[in-house]
């Protein structure tokens, strides 16, 4: 018998690659020497067998190395060579030996000798919290039953050395190590054990820079956005000192960006290096070489003939003579962190110049003075020429297409393109995060191009169901609402999965109730009423009912109630001037007032009605960017009117005699309070008012993931007859988490963090409002499956009745921080924590810190 063999031990991949070479070079070799012997003859394969610890079947591996019986090969040839490449790829075998067996004159048997890699039977992870663990078993695949190779020891090994390092911790070490496990099990089996330890955290005492004469080390250290050197300055609190070596090499590229924004055209970094102090911190030292100061010099223009030098000159905003400044021109090209950026690419490619190009070139830089020409290569006008959608399984196509910006056929705009994404992220419906449009089959040539915007469907319907305490009892909650309905396919059985979906319409149901109060509510909205125009049309209805608190018995007397049942309609549509992020919106309301035996300090009839019928007509624009929930930029401002008819200069009555008449009556007296009752029902009979509100919000990102968020807000309501007086209803509750949960007199309760709720405002409510709010968020997810920020806050704010005693700056203020988080399934959850610097000038305690819950508030 005559044996020859290949043999593949497994120890790491550049090793395994080296022997495998090694392998088939001595696999070939023996085999030519076996030729010499006999001769060169090739052989017919007789017989092919399978041995070794392996739990595939023969015909399994025979099938995959292709060697076939009755097949001819060579000695010396490919096949057998290429049939261990193939079964060492499959990533199963620890050892693959070939041997060849049984040589009798033309003919001769092969035998395939193999061994499986190890499957992994338990994992055992030391060195960090047991709430990480799973992370790392999921982020590096390492599930029970998993081939264990060396390539993925290696590579977990250098993920965990990395992803530690990453967070500051540079002396991480990670040490692997398995053991083979003997059981019943037939199967070649090990145990894991990965050892961590990330050791203390790499501190940067010092930045050192050599080299620089005209810039200070100060200055060149502010330019390092992520990396700084140990300080005590408070302004530090949000900058560590940690090394994380991917920050370091962006912050050198800053480096290099301030020379150049200064004129310092040829800087650039010749040497950085890590000076160890200790296990816990580091050195960073820096050698630069600054070159001369540049100032520009003529700037000209070649190839233009869509804007003339002097329009290009004023996109530019660079003269002659001005400093040097290598980012202000690159970025005055062609600004890469801001898609709408007024820069001269994006004045071509909005103008349909999609296959454009602008180089700048230097073409003199003699006596430290760069001549530039800006060489403009045009192109033809792009003009779209199939538009369409993927990704869209619940959202009916037309829902989308008519939110789309670009047409077929339509000149190419880069800023419809933006506009388009902003407006299918703000429909709701999909994953903001993950709107993507692909631009497809370019052609300069012909001038078109086609566009594919891929969208991943959320959830859009949310259940609302909640239980607490609050109003001196037990609240309940139920809320459904489905933010992309079809009605039209409510009588169709198939469409319920679970609830007809898809046309864009929202339909709400919310039932809320405790012992005290019950309230039922109904609202439906179309936003492209007709389906031609952006005309949305609302409608809601509501019915309420409160028992008045019983002190005999501490609980409800339901034989004394105050009741409300409303009706509103509105009617919005979005206006092109003075631009189409305006929205024009009206609405006509009604409420009816019913109190049966019910008597507060808001009123001193207790049997009788008021009606509330009004008109609020509204003025907003909102074009906020792009996710609906983590907004990174752009504004929000809504002011609105809402006013009833003036029935006082039509109905005759004398307001002025029956406040004097009011005023001259005894409370105390049965007859007088019933006389004052008496009058507080014609008063009341209907609603006389006007109110008046503002609110305005802007997002401004500060870095790559803080965003700023300011706000303002105002609000009035006034009386058209001072001797009628302001309503009692439609009032204003300022403080707490403002959340109305059982306010059924028309009231608006608005937040201000820190502050128990309503407590800044009088017992029956202000009849002007003023807040201020300044809020820095921070993302922590914004997956599809659920968004997280953390936010901190300073707001302040005050609520008067009279506008005589309104102070815009006589604020109640707080400090704060809070946490967000919204699952499409059960909308917005939050919780804050505010503290208070000023007592309530109503008389409420104010706490130091205040806690509050936040469930399906606004963004």
């Amino acid at each position: 018998m005559e044996k020859q063999a290949n043999n593949l031990p497994n120890n790491s991949v550049l090793k395994s690659f080296t022997k495998l070479f090694c392998t088939v070079f001595l696999f070939t070799i023996s085999f030519y020497s076996n030729a010499q012997v006999e001769g060169g003859e090739t052989y017919l394969i007789k017989e092919i067998t399978v041995t070794g610890n392996t739990n595939f079947s023969a015909q399994t591996i025979i099938a995959y190395s292709k060697l076939r019986k009755d097949e001819e090969i060579q000695v010396g040839g490919e096949k057998i060579a290429n049939a261990v490449k193939t079964l060492w790829k499959s990533n199963l075998f620890s050892s693959i030996d070939i041997y060849v067996t049984d040589i009798d004159g033309s003919t001769a048997n092969l035998e395939i000798n193999l061994s499986d890699l190890p499957e992994l039977k338990d994992l055992t992870i030391e060195g960090i919290k047991k709430g990480k663990k799973d992370e790392v078993i999921a982020e590096n695949k390492l599930k029970t039953g998993i081939k264990v190779t060396e390539n993925l020891i290696s590579t977990t090994k250098n993920y965990l050395t990395n992803k530690y390092r990453k967070k500051g911790f540079l002396n991480t070490k990670v040490n692997i190590s398995t053991s083979q496990v003997i059981d019943s099990v037939e199967k070649e089996r090990v145990n894991m054990r990965i050892d961590i330890n990330k050791g203390e955290k790499v501190k940067i005492k010092a930045i050192n820079f050599e080299g620089n004469a005209k810039i200070t080390d100060k200055k060149l250290r502010k330019a390092m956005k992520n990396t700084k050197q140990k300080s005590l300055s408070p302004l530090r609190i949000l900058k560590r000192s940690k090394y994380i070596e991917d920050d370091f090499k962006e912050d050198l590229v800053s480096v290099v960006d301030y020379y150049k924004e200064n004129g310092y055209r040829d800087a650039r970094i010749i040497s950085d290096s890590i000076s160890y102090l200790d296990d816990k911190t580091i050195n960073l030292d820096i050698k630069v070489e600054e070159g001369e100061k540049y100032t520009f010099g003529k700037i000209t223009f070649v190839g233009n003939t869509v804007y003339s030098d002097r329009q290009l000159g004023l996109l530019l905003g660079i003269k002659e003579g001005d400093t040097y400044n290598g980012v202000e021109l690159r970025e005055r090209i062609a600004d890469e962190t801001n898609p709408d950026a007024q820069d001269i690419t994006n004045a071509y490619q909005n103008n349909g110049y999609m296959f454009s190009t602008i180089n700048p070139v230097e073409v003199s830089a003699e006596g430290n003075v760069i001549d530039m020409e800006i060489r403009i290569s045009e192109g033809k006008p792009a003009y779209f020429n199939n538009v369409t959608v993927v990704g869209n399984d619940v959202t009916n196509d037309h829902v989308i297409y008519r939110e789309i910006r670009t047409r077929p056929g339509e000149l190419y705009r880069k800023s419809d393109i933006i506009r388009t994404i902003r407006e299918l992220g703000q429909l709701g419906f999909f994953d903001a995060q993950q709107i993507a449009p692909n631009i497809k089959n370019p052609n300069p040539v012909d001038g078109t191009l086609d566009v594919e915007y891929s969208v991943v469907e959320q959830g859009s319907s949310q259940i609302q169901l909640q239980g607490g305490y609050g109003g001196g009892g037990f609240i309940g909650t139920l809320g459904l609402s489905f933010n992309n309905f079809s009605i039209k396919n409510i009588f169709n059985k198939e469409a319920y999965k679970p609830v007809p979906r898809g046309d864009g319409q929202s339909l709400a149901l919310r039932l809320q109730a405790s012992q005290y109060f019950q309230t039922y509510s109904f609202s439906f909205s179309e936003p492209w009423l007709g389906g031609k125009k952006p005309y949305q049309m609302s409608t809601s209805l509501s019915h309420s009912k409160q028992f008045l608190y019983d002190s005999s018995t501490g609980g409800a007397d339901r034989d004394r109630s105050f009741n409300i049942t409303g009706i509103t309609f509105g009617l919005s549509t979005r206006l092109s001037k003075p631009d189409d992020y305006f929205v024009l919106s009206q609405a006509l309301s009604y409420q009816h007032y019913n109190l049966n035996n019910y008597t507060t300090s808001l009123f001193t009839f207790g049997d009788g009605f008021s009606n509330n019928l009004s008109y609020t007509i509204g003025l907003s624009r909102n074009d906020l960017r792009v996710d609906p929930v983590f907004p990174t930029g752009g504004s929000n401002f809504s002011v609105s009117a809402k006013f009833s008819f003036p029935y006082s200069l039509v109905n005759g009555v004398d307001y002025g005699e029956l406040s004097e008449e009011y005023d001259g009556l005894d409370s105390s007296d049965a007859d007088d309070f019933e006389r004052m009752g008496e009058i507080d029902q014609e008063r009341y009979k209907w609603l006389e008012f006007y109110k008046v509100k503002f609110k305005a919000e802007w997002y401004q990102s500060l870095t790559k993931k803080f965003v700023l968020r300011p706000s303002i807000e105002f609000g009035f309501l006034g009386a058209y007859n001072n001797d009628r007086g302001v309503i009692p209803f439609e009032r204003f509750f300022l403080g707490g988490d403002g959340l109305a949960n059982y306010s059924l007199d028309g009231r608006e309760v608005v937040q201000l963090r820190g502050y128990p709720n309503q407590s800044l405002s009088d017992t029956d409510g202000g009849s002007i409002y003023n807040k201020f709010s300044l809020e820095l968020r921070y993302p922590i997810t914004l997956g599809a499956a659920a968004k997280i920020y953390a936010l901190s806050f300073l707001e302040a704010g005050s609520s008067v009745n009279e506008f005589k005693d309104f102070d815009p700056f006589n604020l109640q203020r707080s400090a704060g921080f809070g946490l967000r988080i919204f699952m499409p399934a059960f909308g917005l959850l939050g919780i804050d924590f505010g503290h208070a610097f000023d007592e309530s000038p109503y008389g409420a305690t104010v706490k130091n810190w205040e806690t509050h819950f936040i469930i399906g508030q606004q963004f």
